[in-house]
């Protein structure tokens, strides 16, 4: 299957839903942290890029899909949101096995410059310290958020690749 084989209804349905799911994902995220009070460490906001850029791109492929462009523009479309998801499994899988001590972290993960002396107390007292990306805010089921960013980004990978190579 080539990229310039024509589209039609299961490229225009494929990225309305990975748009909507990408943004679900994300979402997600953004509510555990804003409404649970979960603080998220370095790794997990990297995490969150690929579906910073999936979103508005799955949004064009709808838009291209629904206009009728040119299908090497939907499908490419559709395959660059695939590999979006598929480095955001990357980094999932990443984050998941520092969190299960598999390999090392990054050295600046949770580590907080010591103060210099400057602003007020207050203002230190104030600083959030952000977690280590080696402990797990939580498990669900038995799997970390990263954990179930790898089964999100492996999905969502797995319909935009399909719905890019497929008639």
């Amino acid at each position: 299957m080539t990229l310039t084989a024509p589209t039609g209804r299961l490229q225009t349905i494929t990225s309305g839903f990975l748009a909507l799911a990408m943004a679900a994902t994300v979402g997600t995220a953004l509510g555990f942290e804003h409404l649970g009070g979960f603080i998220p460490c370095k790794l997990c906001l990297e995490q969150r890029t690929p579906y910073y850029i999936g979103v508005p791109l799955m949004l064009v492929a709808l838009i291209s899909a629904t206009m009728r462009w040119p299908a090497l523009v939907t499908r490419g479309l559709l395959l660059a949101g695939g590999l979006l998801m598929l480095w955001g499994l990357g980094l999932g899988v990443y984050h998941a096995g520092v969190e299960w001590s598999w390999w090392q972290g990054p050295s600046d993960c949770g580590v907080v410059a010591p103060s210099s002396g400057s602003g007020s107390l207050l203002d230190q007292l104030n600083a959030v310290v952000p977690p280590a990306c080696d402990q797990a805010a939580g498990r669900f089921l038995g799997l970390s958020f990263a954990g179930w960013n790898v089964v999100a980004s492996a999905i969502l990978a797995a319909v935009a690749l399909r719905s890019a190579l497929k008639r």
